[in-house]
């Protein structure tokens, strides 16, 4: 499923990405940075967006259910727009690289511009569809009680899914050129705090959970116009070179795998807590449990976080490596960054393990708390997930679209039939267990392809080296966790938290470093002294 011509050459002159290897990780370690910052401002602006939501209304059950159909309401407009946008991020990320490797910058701009136009004229048509069928999706997925206000949140949601899907390819196309900043100012950053914002002014004239959800999609608004404006800032310096004729066809040859398989590996996270809702009118689940689960699921995802913050940044690099068939630099960089990923994620994992019923008992009062069996389900699952690293990245700039597709429709099928039957029986612990044992399986499968196609691989024996830093991370937190667990939920969680992280952070540094690194690091902070 490899596209001809420019856009596949296999022979590239230097270009951005041909610098030494140490630039290659100062590139790396420089882009992930931004990243964590953006995202550390995505997590805590999404975390108080679903508080503010689970307290306004009323906290407990009754913020468990309005919690619930909202997040209904934005997942569906987020999952949906990673179809309808139709593999233009994804191509625009690639494809901009390479373009810039091949030395053909004046390209860029209507390669983007083309991207534009068909994840506009896909995203629009099925919003509008989703629009005019909301009543009957709301309710299946909600009770009598719910479907009402379900529907009326699906109808904001489906204003929300254009907006979701440009704002993705602009700031894509940012990323080909290795310019992080603008996902962080925009996708990371803005976006959460105006839907914060937003919803405080919008529930000045109706306080409902809809309204939320029109305020999830005037946030994604006011984003697309501030990434089209970023993008049209960074790519309008070089004269504009014409496409060569059937770039269009490749760019819809490439998306056709990726649109489907972006809107299931959205739809992955979510599968399952969809099919519990569908639940809720058969007596398995209530309402108010399935409100508790979409804050397990929330809290879950955070686990990802930064292996999405590396992802986005290796990305660039996948596509021009690859392309000049550069394989063991492309392979040492896949191994390095993922032991970075396993590493910056074990004091959140050890946390989630630890003081699970602390975390949920943020979203309001100790009903949340009911969730701590599911959240450490689900937190194993994303575990695995963390260690494969950036594998599905790679298959995707690689340009292997189709075994991407694949591998995401196995999944999804099985997530939806696990889910199916272990729903009824567990509830949402075995929701949970869908989700977990269907990551398990499909990084699996991600893995094998990688190896086959590409011919890296993410693990190696410096993996060795974190064993003695977790180990004292875990030791510690369950330490301080017997010392203050009779204590209020906050400070629990703020005290396994921070002394836990102190004593993570220089075990890391003693041992988890390879001598390199360490040598990289000292040379990088008398760097920043001597400025």
């Amino acid at each position: 499923m490899e596209e001809e011509g420019h856009l596949e050459a296999a022979a590239r002159p230097p270009g951005v990405f041909s610098g030494t290897s140490g630039r290659d990780y100062r590139v790396l370690a420089a882009g992930t940075a931004q990243n964590i910052v953006g995202l550390a401002v995505f997590v805590a602006g999404t975390f108080a967006a679903n508080i503010l939501i689970a307290r306004a209304f009323g906290g407990g059950g009754p913020g468990a259910v309005a919690l619930g159909i909202v997040t209904i309401g934005t997942q569906f407009a987020f999952i949906v727009a990673a179809g309808t946008r139709f593999g233009m991020d994804m191509a625009s990320v690639r494809y901009v690289a390479i373009d810039i490797g091949a030395g053909h910058p004046g390209r860029i701009r209507p390669l983007v511009g083309r991207a534009i136009e068909i994840a506009a004229a896909i995203s629009i048509g099925v919003g509008i569809v989703v629009y005019l069928v909301a009543g009957p999706i709301g309710r299946t997925l909600g009770d009598a009680q719910t479907a009402g206000a379900t529907a009326a949140a699906l109808r904001a949601a489906a204003v929300a899914i254009p907006f979701v899907a440009l704002t993705y390819v602009w700031v894509a196309g940012s990323r080909g050129l290795k310019v992080m900043r603008h996902t962080l100012y925009v996708q990371w950053m803005a976006q959460p705090l105006l839907w914060i914002v937003l919803m405080l002014v919008f529930w000045q004239m109706q306080k409902t959970e809809a309204m939320a959800v029109w305020a999830y999609a005037g946030s994604w608004c006011l984003s697309a116009v501030a990434a089209r404006f970023l993008w049209s800032s960074i790519s309008g310096e070089h004269t504009r070179e014409e496409l060569e004729a059937g770039a269009a066809g490749a760019l819809v040859r490439y998306g056709a795998p990726r649109a489907p398989a972006a809107l299931l590996s959205q739809g992955l996270f979510w599968i399952d807590y969809f099919v519990a809702s569908h639940f809720i009118g058969a007596g398995y689940v209530t309402a108010e449990e399935v409100g508790v689960y979409s804050a397990c699921v929330r809290v879950a995802l955070a686990m990802v976080l930064f292996l999405t913050a590396v992802s986005y940044v290796f990305s660039p690099f996948v596509a021009d490596l690859h392309a000049r068939g550069e394989r063991d630099r492309l392979d040492a960089l896949f191994k390095a960054i993922t032991r970075w990923t396993v590493a910056g994620t074990i004091p959140l994992l050890l946390l989630m393990l630890i003081v699970p019923q602390a975390i949920l008992q943020v979203f309001g009062g100790g009903r949340f708390a009911s969730g701590s069996d599911a959240l450490r389900i689900l937190v194993i699952g994303q575990a695995i997930n963390v260690s494969v690293g950036a594998a599905g990245f790679v298959l995707i700039m690689a340009g292997r679209t189709g075994w991407d597709l694949i591998v995401y429709a196995v999944s999804a099928a099985l997530d939806l039939a696990l889910a199916w039957l272990l729903v009824p029986r567990f509830g949402i612990e075995g929701a949970a267990a869908a989700q977990a044992i269907t990551i398990a399986a499909s990084n699996w499968l991600r893995l094998v392809l990688v190896r086959r196609f590409v011919g890296i691989f993410p693990w190696d024996r410096t993996y060795v080296r974190l064993v003695v830093p977790t180990a004292v991370c875990a030791v510690v937190m369950v330490a301080v966790h017997a010392v203050v667990g009779d204590t209020k939920w906050y400070v629990q969680l703020v005290t396994v938290a921070v002394v836990g992280t102190a004593a993570y952070v220089p075990a890391l540094l003693a041992f988890g470093l390879s001598p390199g690194e360490k040598v990289a690091l000292r040379n990088g902070v008398a760097k920043l002294r001597g400025r």
